[in-house]
């Protein structure tokens, strides 16, 4: 096929997901739910961009902030959302879904004149449907008559332009009307009516995907080999049925006389945790190979595989597997059943799904907590003065404007929530203080369980953790601080917050990178890795020494940023022409070294408010301009 702008556009349902947490429970007795991205076609057009693809969706959102979630989800993980319409008569789609065990996934539809229900044959533009080279058709869309117009309106597009036309049966029993509400689970109820008019559909479908109920009933027999051979009297569709943790079996042609005669194609043996999404994944992969003129065989290892990742997880969209993770797990698939609890193939998802670039990062850090209270105490004030002075310079920080480099923040909820509010939200780099200041061994802020403190920052936060840590520390020290870090590290990622670790070694600017490189690579040592390192600027001969470690432990890990530790401008200066030709700094964090004098001032009566915003805008500026000179001037010489 020609070159084309897009490799798969899917149409239809694109919904939130509200899964229960509490797993072996019914719905009627969870507490807490996770938000996701849900509904076929938006999953596996998340899941093919995941692997590669050029894709693009077709749908209608509600013009209210779950319909904005499912925009910026889509796009944030590659998905063209161009032809994503909003509605402004109807709401974002809904399901509520749960785990109850093994065999039992209860789940509940909102879907009633929901927005991607109000699709219309004017949204199937032919000079988008043109530029890809398939579509992908679900059958739940040709349940009601608007959704089955529009469906038959982008395929009829499809064959003028000569895009391929990919069916997903996706049979939905409660969605055909064919249950109550509270059935939402049900997957399969026969229905004349239903088989008859999906068959009318096949006839102009290049590929057919379902599993073998979905092809009893788009075949209209609950004979397997019988309702294949109605579809194949039909349409010349290649037909592939997934049939769970046996893989799946796929008739390119005439149908044999047994299913076993197909071409078969073995699943990978995992346990099952979590059905919902796995038959899309399935499709992702199977995409994946098909419109890249793979043979059948290696679509369907790929379509197996990204199913067997999805059936092991909590959640469709974001359970979704990466090309890399895939071929990870196919290298290392025999014995291993339970690929959640891979602590490889986890942190592969975690590295390959993160949504942010962050480079070249001018980083302002005002979570000082002990330092501020200090001065505080030091000139009589309490500590609503330090909320006041912390507002000063968030609005410094507001008032710095450059677009060569990323500006970002890191600042405390003690006393900075208020800033946290007001810049969460707008796509900036945000970190925010866990540890207890100045506390050796290393404890947390808040709740005795972290997990539990995680649990109510927004995603976006980024998880700062400072800890005094030297190689050379007592056993029984390093013990107690390597349990502490890896509660962290534990409820980082089961909450999805990136973490940034900072490591001081010792008082001082220890300067020695070998000193570093060893406190960080006793930390890998304990299976952490961090998404960033805070580190004091290590010198030209230290820098090689923690890169190294950083490249055998962690090649993903998003970078190193400098801290300041109160250093003068031409100190920071020259650290700054140092770490600028180093590839793994992304930039600096630094704090006193910009509001130090300011706050002293503010503090003791002698600076007014106005004259705290100009002066640590201006340092804040001042050190920017370093490091883009620094920058520039390592890029001429390289």
């Amino acid at each position: 096929m020609a070159e084309r702008r897009l490799d798969l556009i899917t149409i239809g349902r694109a919904a939130v997901d509200l899964y229960g947490e509490q797993i072996g429970s019914r719905l009627e007795d969870m507490v807490s739910f996770a938000k996701y991205l849900g509904g076929c076609p938006a999953n596996i057009a998340v899941g093919t961009a995941r692997l590669g693809l050029k894709s693009a969706m077709i749908t209608r959102v509600g013009d209210e902030h779950m319909g904005r979630f499912v925009r910026e989800t889509l796009a944030a993980e590659g998905v063209d959302v161009a032809s994503v319409t909003t509605d402004p008569k109807r709401l974002t789609a809904l399901v509520i879904l749960g785990i109850r065990d093994r065999d039992t996934f209860p789940l509940i539809f909102y879907r009633e004149n929901c927005a991607d229900m109000a699709i219309e044959p004017s949204d199937m533009r032919a000079e988008v449907i043109g530029s890809a080279k398939a579509i992908l058709v679900t059958g739940t869309h040709f349940s009601t008559p608007g959704t089955d117009a529009a469906c038959r309106h982008a395929i009829a597009l499809a064959k003028q332009s000569g895009t391929r036309v990919i069916f997903d049966i996706d049979y939905r029993p409660v969605l055909w009307g064919l249950t109550s509400h509270g059935l939402g689970e049900e997957r399969f109820i026969a229905n004349d009516k239903v088989s008859q008019h999906l068959l009318t559909i096949v006839s102009s479908c290049d590929v057919i995907v379902g599993t073998e109920e979905e092809v009893h009933i788009a075949g209209g027999s609950i004979n397997t080999i019988e309702a294949l051979r109605k579809l194949r009297a039909v349409s010349k569709a290649l037909i592939v049925m997934k049939r769970g943790p046996m893989g799946c079996v796929m008739f390119p042609g005439d149908i044999p006389g047994t299913v076993d005669e197909g071409i078969l194609a073995p699943g990978f043996p995992v346990e099952v945790y979590n059905v919902l999404g796995a038959g899309d994944a399935f499709m992702s992969g199977f995409l994946s190979g098909w419109l890249c003129d793979k043979s059948l065989s290696e679509c369907a290892r790929l379509a197996n595989a990204c199913g067997a990742l999805v059936v092991a997880r909590h959640g469709c969209a974001p359970a979704m597997a990466t090309e890399i993770e895939v071929k990870d797990f196919m290298a290392r698939s025999r014995g291993m059943v339970k690929p959640r609890l891979d602590s490889g193939l986890n942190h592969l998802h975690h590295t390959t799904t993160r949504h942010e670039t962050w480079n070249n990062l001018c980083i302002l850090a005002f979570d000082h907590r002990i330092q501020f209270e200090d001065l505080a105490a030091r000139y009589n004030r309490d500590f609503t003065a330090i909320i006041q002075f912390k507002h000063l310079v968030a609005e410094a920080f507001s008032e710095t404007k450059n677009d060569k480099v990323q500006l970002g923040l890191i600042v405390d909820d003690r006393f900075g929530e208020e800033v946290l509010f007001r810049f969460t939200g707008d796509k900036r780099w945000i970190a925010r203080p866990i540890e207890l200041p100045r506390a050796i061994p290393l404890e947390f802020e808040g709740s005795t369980d972290v997990g539990v403190t995680l649990r109510a920052w927004p995603a976006s936060h980024i998880v700062k953790c400072l800890i005094f840590y030297h190689p050379d520390d007592p056993d029984t020290l390093k013990t107690q601080q390597s349990q502490q870090l890896l509660r962290l590290w534990d409820a980082a990622r089961a909450t999805q917050h990136e973490l940034l670790l900072e490591v001081i070694p010792s008082q001082g600017r220890p300067g020695d990178g070998t000193i570093l490189a060893k406190a960080m690579q006793e930390i890998y040592d304990l299976g952490i890795k961090p998404d960033w390192w805070k580190l004091p600027p290590p010198d030209k001969i230290g820098w090689p020494t923690v890169t190294d470690v950083v490249q055998q432990y962690d090649p993903s890990c998003r970078g190193v940023l400098l801290l300041g530790l109160d250093a003068s401008e031409a100190q920071l200066a020259e650290d700054f022409s140092i770490a600028a030709t180093e590839p793994l700094c992304k930039g600096f964090a630094v704090g006193r070294s910009i509001f130090g004098d300011a706050a002293m001032a503010w503090f003791s009566g002698k600076l007014d408010d106005r004259s705290v915003v100009e002066q640590v805008a201006h340092r804040y500026r001042r050190l920017i301009d370093l490091w883009q000179q620094r920058v520039l001037a390592s890029a001429k010489t390289a």
